[in-house]
């Protein structure tokens, strides 16, 4: 009976399964960022992330550690140099996974898992994000927060809109601001009295 045990086998015996997580470990700690299926993708945060919080400490014990689980000492190196300090102050969830759709010839559903320290799109919602503050009386007044003028979901998106105009070179419609659209519409109404 399999009572209580909630481990995914990924339909691969041990050995094989150990070194599929292996190499999708090495792979996403080189490339930054692979896509496979949710259910791998889910197993390898699984596995990726306690390696990962050993690289914050470059200690020949950590390196040993982690090489016995990715087994390429090129990865090993890249997440103790380039992965281990950048993510020296984040206390966890070094992983995100973005699911992409159905995979066209067996329709399985497909993800992308990536290093979230090593996304420049997202890094825009990181760096403006402020905590707001709440205060809240006993007496059911209002609360208080501190406001932003724009989203940084909305920045994000007018800086994706600029670069897709910038690479297909289609010239942006000039805005017009309403307050000079109204004064030349109160100019030809005088001229033409």
């Amino acid at each position: 009976m399999r009572h209580g045990k909630k481990f995914n086998h990924l339909g691969r015996t041990a050995s094989h399964r150990a070194a599929m997580l292996s190499n999708m470990a090495s792979s996403l700690i080189i490339h930054k960022r692979i896509v496979t299926t949710v259910a791998k993708a889910k197993a390898l945060r699984v596995f990726v992330e306690p390696i990962i919080t050993r690289s914050k400490e470059g200690t020949t014990h950590n390196y040993r550690t982690a090489f016995s689980y990715l087994k390429d000492k090129v990865a090993v190196t890249e997440l103790f140099t380039v992965v281990g300090g950048k993510v020296a102050n984040r206390a966890g969830g070094y992983t995100r996974i973005l699911k992409t759709g159905n995979r066209a010839g067996d329709n399985a559903e497909m993800a992308m898992i990536e290093l979230v320290d090593f996304n420049e799109f997202f890094e825009g919602f990181n760096a403006d994000k402020k905590k707001s503050t709440t205060r809240r009386s006993r007496r059911g007044g209002a609360t208080t927060a501190t406001a932003k003028t724009s989203t940084p979901k909305a920045e994000v998106a007018e800086a994706v809109v600029e670069e897709v105009v910038a690479e297909e070179g289609v010239a942006e419609t000039p805005a017009i601001d309403e307050a000079a659209a109204a004064d030349s519409t109160e100019e030809s109404t005088e001229e033409t009295k």
